[in-house]
Parts: C-alpha cells; sequence; structure tokens
C-alpha cells in the first residue's frame, strides 16, 4: 500500500512551482472532510452568536471557522480568509491572531504548551513556537495547488499533515524540512488526522478508507468496514474502541482496534464532520446544520441532542470549563455540555 517517501523540501518560505495535481475551483469546507464540496446541503441562512459574550467578538470569529484546538486554558480556532482566533475565557469572548495568510486554514494542533501548526488551502503551512501568539510560514515543497485539510502535531519536532488527492506531508525536525509519503495507490482525499493508542496515527478519507499508521513513518495498515463512503472522522473511544463516522449519517463502531466494524443504527441521513468525547462521558456527532447527536453509552447507540444552534458545524471542542464550543458556519458557539448521563424514559 505505501508507494513511496519523497524527500522534497529544505526549510524557507518559498513555495514549490509544481503543478502535477489540478487545481480544485470550489473551496474546501473541513467540516464536510470531502473535498468533493457536497456541503450544498448545508443550510446558510442563519447566523449563530457566541452565547454568553462578556466583550464583543471580531468578525472572523463570528465567520467560517473549520478547525479548533486547545492550548491549556486558551482556544485557538482557524478559518477562512486566514483567520486564526484566540479565547482565554472558554469562548465568552474572542481576539484575533495575526495570520501572514488569507488563504483558508482547516486544520491546527498543537504538540505542546509552545509548539503547533496550522494547515490549509494554497499549500499552506504555519508553525508557532510561543503558544499560538504568532505564526510563521513553512514550505513543504507541495504544489501551491494543495489543499492541505488536517495536522497532526505528534511532539515538538514532529507532524504530519494531509489533504486532497491523498496529500501526506511530515517533519521530523520541527518543520525544518518535510517529506511527502504516497500512502494510497489511488489519489483519495486524506480528511482527517486522530490520535490512536499509543502512537498510532489514525486517517479517515473518502471511499471507505481508514488507515493506521504505528507512527508518521510507518507503513499503513487499511482498516475495513465494508463502507465505500467517506469517512470525515475517526474517535479512539477507548484502549481497543473505535467509532468512525461520515456522509449521510454512517457511523461504525469497532470494540477489538478497528479488526471487525458494526454499522451503528437508528442514525439520521445526514453528513457527520465531526465528534469529540466528553471528559463527562458523553460522545457526541454533529455536522450537517442541525444535526447533532449524543452518545451515553460509549458509541453504541446515539440519539437527537436538541440545541439552539441552526448551522453546520466543522468542528467540536469541549472547552476547559467543561462548556462545548461548536465552529462553523456561524464562527463559534459555546453550548451548554449534555447531561453526563441519558435522561430516564418517560413512564
Amino acid at each position: 500500500m505505501l508507494a513511496s517517501d519523497d524527500h522534497v523540501a529544505e526549510g524557507g518560505d518559498g513555495l514549490a512551482p509544481e503543478t502535477a495535481r489540478p487545481r480544485l475551483k470550489t473551496p474546501f469546507l473541513r467540516w464536510a472532510r470531502t473535498v468533493a464540496c457536497t456541503f450544498a446541503v448545508l443550510a446558510a441562512s442563519a447566523t449563530a452568536v457566541t452565547a454568553n459574550a462578556e466583550t464583543p467578538s471580531p468578525a472572523a470569529a463570528r465567520s467560517l471557522l473549520l478547525d479548533a484546538c486547545r492550548v491549556g486554558n486558551i482556544v485557538l480556532a482557524v478559518g477562512e480568509r486566514g483567520a486564526v482566533v484566540r479565547s482565554d475565557d472558554s469562548g465568552r469572548s474572542w481576539s484575533t491572531v495575526h495570520s501572514p495568510t488569507e488563504a483558508t486554514l482547516t486544520g491546527i494542533n498543537f504538540a505542546d504548551a509552545t509548539t503547533g501548526w496550522i494547515v490549509g488551502h494554497d499549500a499552506t503551512v504555519l508553525k508557532s513556537s510561543d503558544g499560538g501568539a504568532s505564526w510563521s510560514p513553512q514550505n513543504t515543497g507541495a504544489p501551491e495547488d494543495t489543499s492541505f485539510l488536517d495536522v497532526l502535531a505528534v511532539d515538538a519536532n514532529t507532524a504530519i499533515t494531509v489533504g486532497a488527492f491523498g496529500a501526506c506531508y511530515i517533519t521530523s525536525d520541527g518543520g525544518h524540512a518535510w517529506t511527502r509519503r504516497k500512502l494510497l495507490e489511488e489519489e483519495l482525499h486524506l480528511n482527517r488526522l486522530t490520535r490512536g493508542r499509543g502512537s498510532d496515527v489514525l486517517i479517515a478519507g473518502e471511499r471507505g478508507t481508514l488507515l493506521r499508521l504505528a507512527d508518521v513513518r510507518a507503513d499503513p495498515v487499511a482498516l475495513s468496514t465494508s463502507y465505500d463512503g467517506s469517512f470525515n472522522g475517526v474517535l479512539a473511544i477507548g484502549p481497543s474502541q473505535l467509532l468512525a463516522y461520515g456522509l449521510r449519517g454512517h457511523a461504525f463502531r469497532s470494540l477489538d482496534d478497528g479488526a471487525h466494524w458494526e454499522p451503528i443504527g437508528n442514525m439520521p441521513a445526514a453528513l457527520l464532520s465531526t465528534g469529540v468525547i466528553l471528559s463527562s462521558g458523553p460522545v457526541v456527532l454533529a455536522g450537517q446544520a442541525r444535526v447533532i447527536l449524543v452518545s451515553h453509552d460509549t458509541g453504541s447507540t446515539f440519539s437527537p441532542w436538541p440545541t439552539s444552534l441552526t448551522t453546520a458545524v466543522a468542528r467540536l471542542l469541549e472547552a476547559p470549563d467543561g462548556s462545548l464550543l461548536a465552529f462553523g458556519e456561524g464562527g463559534a458557539t459555546r453550548l451548554p455540555p449534555p447531561a453526563p448521563t441519558a435522561p430516564a424514559a418517560k413512564p
């Protein structure tokens, strides 16, 4: 399955001139993670407002945000037009962080309290060494039309980014040099990266693609679910339990670390783009407007969770104070977390 690794770039600010892949004319929306731009089904009429805001938030925090992460008690989010926003109070208020690009930013992840990466369209890769206070561009050597969709910072020196048409680049020296990896023979879109058990890296993509890397340089191992649609993400719920989710409400659960999978029943036929495991226990999935699902049995079953949110969600994140942050069409929205246990059945 692994075809080759190519050493392609040494540090610098320029971008490689290669244009081997056709340039995509429709913007990637990371909440879909499919790059096929099937998000015409998402509602775009409503605008969410950050709940319980104590100070006015910048316009960037109310526009399209596609990913977010926690760095200690700080929350950072990224989105369209190079937006990088920061909250020091669990999403009650936001401030803008200077960004050196206007490209759409699709992924952000930190290895520790200081070192993190952002990726996006136009082969954009940014690095921070000060906890997200400032960002500087890095050169992976990828073609200028490459759309990166996600990034995982393994440690202060090691990161992996994936994206459209099988794009995959890794660094082992803090981003001074990047190496291209070809994980699949077909150029399928790779949508999301997740930490698995130990040093495992899990990758979700189109046409039923689920891959496991024992580390960023290991050969990929395919995890087969018998589903040939797009997966938008996979959650490592326990030591050997995985949950994968994707288009049209398709979700699968494995109790043996991906060796066998069972479909999760009674799911709405709606796009699922993001999931989160809350510290209080529930598992929450979301995506298409008004569809937010919660599980109180580690992903065995899901039920609708009514909220006031009416716009599409690209990313769910538990805030430092335990609230649930939803990022997407309406920017950043604070939601009260679901109850830690399922409500009692009505008599």
